[in-house]
């Protein structure tokens, strides 16, 4: 999406062969208006297809999950906690996600009360690089008897392989922007 690279290219900034910085607009600030269309992207995406739910994890994907699920017609979201609650009982799917950024192993979890069989999932983030956060939530969903029907992320980083990892298992995906490189401390698109 020509609007979501232009974001990129403006206000993005590489840190290192790896990572990028976009904090100004998806990771810390939210710029409203780049969310409102890369939902309007994801709905082109899916071409009319039922969602019944869109799962995200926290937290970075929450925000980007809520303009997607609203754009899709206020459809419900579910989002994997990261975080152990008293509040939270133990009837519960579980997974293991390796955070990119971070560089930690958390246990995710989400309640067995809202993730149901037979109902289609959509997966929504705000980054996908190796794919170790789409894996995580199509693990989750698989586990419940869940359809996945899409992963779906404002940015990805087509060098580190998410993309791959993930259509191998059937999924399809779709990225706001695909970055190739980055090149002389600029993504190449």
């Amino acid at each position: 999406m020509k609007e979501i690279e232009e974001k990129v290219l403006k206000d993005g900034i590489v840190l290192n062969d790896d990572i990028l910085k976009v904090d100004s607009f998806l990771n810390h600030q939210i710029d409203v208006l780049t969310l409102r269309e890369f939902a309007r992207g994801v709905k082109e995406f899916l071409h009319g297809q039922k969602v019944d739910q869109v799962l995200t994890i926290e937290t970075s994907g929450i925000a980007v999950a809520y303009a997607v699920a609203e754009e899709l017609g206020d459809v419900p979201i579910l989002f994997a906690k990261k975080s152990k609650s008293k509040i939270v009982d133990e009837n519960v799917y579980r997974g293991e996600v390796v955070s990119f950024t971070r560089g930690i192993r958390s246990e995710i979890t989400v309640s067995k009360k809202y993730l149901k069989p037979n109902t289609n999932v959509l997966i929504v983030d705000d980054f996908l690089a190796s794919g170790n956060a789409g894996l995580a939530l199509i693990d989750l969903a698989n586990q419940a008897g869940a359809k996945v029907i899409g992963m779906t992320a404002v940015i990805e980083k087509l060098f580190q392989g998410g993309r791959e990892r993930i259509e191998a298992l059937g999924v399809p995906v779709f990225a706001g922007a695909s970055i190739k490189a980055f090149l002389n401390d600029k993504p190449v698109f």
